[in-house]
C-alpha cells in the first residue's frame, strides 16, 4: 500500500497525487484503487441502516462482548455498485450503478476464466455458468471442486491487495453445499412450481463506501473507494442506485416482483417432535450420531430496518446484520454463532477459527436463576456429547486444510447467555497449510454441523427428507470475504426472512439418540420466542422484555412509617439485610451491639431486628438487650444468631453442628405460621452457621414454623429449626439468612421481611407506635 505522502507506486490510471487521508495501490489483477478515509458521527451509521429499507445495503454489528471472539466491528454501507447473485450453477454479475459498469468488463473476464457465458453480456450484467466437473477430487481438494464459487475465487483474485475492509458483503444460501454434497433432493421441491419467486442461493454486495466503528481503537471512519480500469475511472460518478421496495420492484420490471401473502400457520404441535422420534429410530440402527433437523414460524414485518434496530436492543448476539438482498427480499438476524473467520496476515499460516455452538438451556428470570440453569446445562451428560460431536466433525473440517497439528480446541464448553437462552460453545482454531486460502476455509466447513449434523452428507440427508419446505438462507452464512484475504461470516440462524412484509423464522435442535422429542420441540420454539415477539410487537412494547427481579412488593409497602432499629452483632451481611427493610418503606437505624438501653426510648422503635454474627449470643449480651425489650414489649426479629439468642433467652439449649455451614444453601421445609406465609411448602435460603437449635431445644416458649434435615452434618435429631415465632410476645426468627443472594429464588428473602413489617403493622394498640 502506497500513502499519500509517498506517491510512489501509483498506476497510469491515478493521475496526480492524491489528497491528505486517501491512500492508493493497484490490485494483483490491476484493478486502481483510491480510499479516501474521513470520520463521521456514529450516529450516522443509524441512518445507513434506515436507508436499506428501500436499497440495497447491509449492517453488520456485534452486540456481545466475549474477550478476543466478536465485539469489535460495527460495518454498514448502502448502495452497492455491483452485486453477485447464483441459482444452481449459475453466477451473475449486475452492474447496480455507472460505478459498477466501470470494473464488469474486468469482473467478467474474471468470472469466464472459470466458466462459460449463458446468453449475451448486456451492458450491466454478465451470467456465467460453472460446468459439473468430470472425475473424481480427492477429499483434499474438496473445496477446489469446480463450483460457482470457483468464478469467486477468480473475482477475489482480481481485487487481491491489502485494503482490510474492501471486499464482498452478503448472504449463502444453504443449497449451495449441493454442488458439494450428492444430496437427493426431494420431489416437488422447486418452489418456482408452486409459484413462488426462484430463491437465489448467493447475494454478494461490492460496496464502494463503507461506514465502519472499531470498538477496540474507538474510531468511526468512513472508507470512500474510487476504481480504475481499463481507462476508465469512477471518480465524480454518483453512487445511489435503484430503489428496492415492492412497488418499485415491480414498475421497472425486476425479476422477482413479490405479491402480498397470507401469513400461514405456525407449525402444529408434535410435528417436530414426531420428527425427534424418527432421527431417534436412524440413531438406533447406527445411520446417524447426531441430526439438526429445522422447521419455519411466520409473523408480518413492517419496516425491516426497524425491526434490526429492536432486536439488536432486545436480543444482542456476535452477529447482528441487516441485508437488503433487492427484489424486496430481506434478511435480519441476530446469530449467535460464528461460521469461519480467517485473519489475514503477512505469514504462511493464517489462523482459520470457528465456535460451534451446541448445548442449550432456557434462561431464567434472574442472574441466581441462570447460575442454576448454567450449572444443569454443565452437568447434562447428553448436552455435552452434542458439543462433543459438533467439536469433532468440526475439527475433521479443519484437518482438510490446516496445517497437521495446528487444529486444536481453545475453548471448551464456554457459557454465552442470550434474551432467552443459554449456550455451550467451544471455540476452535487451524492455521491454513500454504496454496489453501480463506475461501477453502469457508468451504470445507460448508455446511456447519451444528446446523447439519453427523455424519454430515447422512444428515443433510435426512433434513432433505424430513423438512417441509427448503431451508433457502437458513443454515448458512452472512458476513464478509476480504479481498486481503480475510474473512469473517456468522451463521444464518435466529434470522427473519422478509418478502412482501412476510418474516419466516426457521429454528432447529440438535437431536441425539438421548433427545426427548417434547423437549427438543420445546427449544426450537424458544429460540423462536425472541424475533416472533419482536416482529409480532411493532412499536417494541415490553412484552417480550425480562421480567423486574427487584421483588417489590406490590401496592403501599408494609414497612411504610415503621421505624426499625437494627442491632449489628459485628456481622458482614447487616447492611444488606438493612437495605431489604429500607425497600419495603421502613426507617431503619443501624446501632452496634452494647449501646445504652436508653437510645430504645430515644429512637422508639416499632421493631428490633437482631442481626446475624460471628460467635455466641452471650459474646454481645443479648440475654440483657432482651431483657429490656421484654421491659418495653417491643416486638423483634432474629436473623441466625438473633434466633439463637431468643432460643438461650427463652431458656432453651444450641448445639454445633459437626460441620459447619457457612455459605451453603439449604433445603427450607415450612411447617406453618405467619413469618413465613406466601412461601412454597420448600423453598432454598443460605446457611451461615455452626451453632443451631432442633426442636426439642428450642423449648414450649416458641412455635417452630420450619425445619431443615442435617443428617450429613451431625445435627442432633438429624433435623435443625430454620423459623420460630411467638405472636404473643411478637418475636420471630429465622435461622437462616433472608438478604443472601441463596435466599433470592422467588424473592424468598424480601417476602419473609415484607411479612414481619406486615406483621408489626398489624400489632395490637397498645404496643409502641412507629
Amino acid at each position: 500500500m502506497t500513502s499519500s505522502a509517498d506517491p510512489v507506486g501509483y498506476g497510469t490510471d491515478f493521475g496526480v497525487t492524491p489528497p491528505r487521508g486517501t491512500t492508493q495501490f493497484v490490485t494483483a489483477g490491476g484493478i486502481g484503487v483510491t480510499r479516501t478515509v474521513t470520520a463521521f458521527e456514529p450516529d450516522l451509521l443509524t441512518e445507513i441502516t434506515s436507508q436499506i429499507d428501500a436499497r440495497r445495503g447491509g449492517a453488520f454489528s456485534s452486540g456481545m462482548e466475549y474477550p478476543g471472539r466478536y465485539s469489535r466491528w460495527h460495518t454498514g454501507y448502502v448502495d452497492p455498485c455491483l452485486e453477485l447473485t447464483a441459482i444452481g450453477r449459475e453466477l451473475t454479475a449486475t452492474a447496480l450503478n455507472d460505478r459498477g459498469a466501470v470494473i464488469l468488463p474486468a469482473i467478467t473476464s474474471a468470472m469466464l476464466a472459470a466458466g462459460h457465458e449463458h446468453g449475451s453480456a448486456g451492458s450491466v450484467s454478465i451470467t456465467v455458468v460453472i460446468p459439473e466437473p468430470a472425475g473424481q477430487l480427492p477429499e483434499e481438494q474438496r473445496s477446489r471442486r469446480p463450483t460457482v464459487f470457483s468464478a469467486i475465487r477468480e473475482i477475489i483474485a482480481l481485487f487481491a491487495g491489502p485494503d482490510e475492509h474492501l471486499g464482498l458483503y452478503g448472504a449463502f444460501g444453504y443449497d449451495l453445499a449441493f454442488q458439494f454434497e450428492p444430496i437427493r433432493l426431494r420431489p416437488g421441491r422447486d418452489e418456482s412450481k408452486a409459484g413462488r419467486p426462484v430463491q437465489r442461493e448467493l447475494v454478494l454486495h461490492l460496496p464502494d463506501e463503507l461506514y465502519v466503528i472499531d470498538r477496540k481503537r474507538e474510531t468511526a471512519l468512513r472508507y470512500s473507494y474510487e476504481f480504475a480500469s481499463g481507462g476508465r475511472s469512477t471518480a465524480g460518478l454518483p453512487r445511489q442506485t435503484a430503489a428496492t421496495t415492492p412497488a418499485e420492484t415491480q414498475r421497472t420490471g425486476g425479476k422477482h416482483p413479490v405479491q402480498p401473502v397470507e401469513c400461514p400457520d405456525d407449525p402444529a404441535p408434535g410435528e417436530y417432535a414426531r420428527v425427534v422420534g424418527l432421527a431417534r429410530e436412524r440413531f438406533a440402527a447406527g445411520d446417524l450420531f447426531e441430526v439438526v433437523p429445522s422447521h419455519e414460524f411466520w409473523a408480518r414485518c413492517g419496516s425491516p430496518a426497524a425491526f434490526y434496530e429492536r432486536l439488536r436492543r432486545r436480543n444482542p448476539a456476535p452477529y447482528e446484520f441487516f441485508l437488503n438482498l433487492g427484489d424486496a427480499e430481506y434478511l435480519v438476524g441476530a446469530s449467535p454463532e460464528m461460521y469461519v473467520r480467517v485473519s489475514a496476515n503477512q505469514g504462511q499460516h493464517p489462523r482459520v477459527e470457528t465456535c460451534p455452538i451446541a448445548g442449550t438451556i432456557a434462561r431464567g428470570a434472574t442472574p441466581l436463576e441462570d447460575a442454576a440453569q448454567i450449572r444443569t446445562l454443565l452437568v447434562s451428560l447428553k448436552e455435552e456429547s452434542e458439543l462433543t460431536m459438533c467439536t469433532d466433525v468440526d475439527r475433521n473440517d479443519k484437518s482438510r486444510i490446516c496445517v497437521p497439528g495446528s487444529v486444536k480446541v481453545i475453548g471448551r464448553r464456554q457459557i454465552e447467555l442470550y434474551s432467552r437462552v443459554i449456550h455451550t460453545v467451544d471455540h476452535v482454531e487451524g492455521r491454513l497449510r500454504p496454496g489453501f486460502d480463506a475461501l477453502d476455509a469457508f468451504l470445507t466447513h460448508m455446511w456447519a454441523v451444528t446446523v447439519t449434523g453427523a455424519p454430515k452428507t447422512w444428515a443433510m440427508q435426512f433434513i432433505e427428507d424430513h423438512e417441509t419446505s427448503p431451508r433457502r438462507w437458513y443454515g448458512g452464512a452472512v458476513g464478509s470475504l476480504g479481498f486481503n484475504g480475510s474473512m469473517n461470516t456468522g451463521l444464518t440462524l435466529r434470522t427473519a426472512h422478509i418478502r412482501g412484509g412476510l418474516a419466516c423464522v426457521r429454528t432447529g435442535a440438535t437431536l441425539l439418540f438421548d433427545s426427548d422429542p417434547a423437549a427438543e420441540e420445546e427449544e426450537t420454539r424458544l429460540k423462536a420466542r425472541a424475533l416472533l415477539e419482536i416482529l409480532r410487537d411493532e412499536r417494541g412494547a415490553a412484552a417480550a422484555q425480562r421480567p423486574d427481579s427487584a421483588g417489590q412488593v406490590a401496592g403501599t409497602p408494609p414497612g411504610t412509617g415503621v421505624r426499625v432499629l437494627l442491632v449489628d452483632h459485628q456481622d458482614s451481611f447487616v447492611h444488606t439485610l438493612a437495605g431489604y427493610f429500607a425497600e419495603q418503606g421502613a426507617q431503619v437505624t443501624t446501632l452496634r451491639a452494647g449501646f445504652d438501653p436508653g437510645l430504645l426510648d430515644e429512637y422508639a422503635p416499632r421493631l428490633v431486628v437482631l442481626s446475624p454474627g460471628p460467635g455466641r449470643p452471650a459474646d454481645f449480651g443479648c440475654d440483657r438487650l432482651l431483657d429490656e425489650l421484654d421491659a418495653r414489649r417491643l416486638p423483634a426479629f432474629g436473623v441466625c444468631l438473633g434466633l439463637q439468642a431468643m432460643v438461650e433467652h427463652s431458656g432453651g439449649t444450641l448445639s454445633l453442628l459437626r460441620s459447619p455451614s457457612h455459605g451453603k444453601p439449604g433445603t427450607v421445609r415450612v411447617l406453618g405460621g405467619d413469618l413465613l406465609a406466601g412461601l412454597p411448602a420448600e423453598f432454598t435460603a443460605a446457611r451461615y452457621h455452626s451453632l443451631h437449635a432442633t426442636a426439642e431445644q428450642v423449648g414450649p416458649a416458641f412455635k417452630v414454623t420450619a425445619l431443615t434435615s442435617d443428617v450429613f452434618a451431625g445435627a442432633a435429631g438429624g433435623e435443625v429449626v430454620m423459623a420460630i415465632e411467638d405472636p404473643v410476645t411478637m418475636r420471630w426468627g429465622v435461622q437462616f439468612h433472608p438478604e443472601s443472594i441463596l435466599t433470592a429464588h422467588g424473592d424468598a428473602g424480601r417476602r419473609i421481611i415484607a411479612n414481619v413489617l406486615a406483621l408489626v403493622a398489624s400489632a395490637p394498640a397498645d404496643c409502641p407506635s412507629g
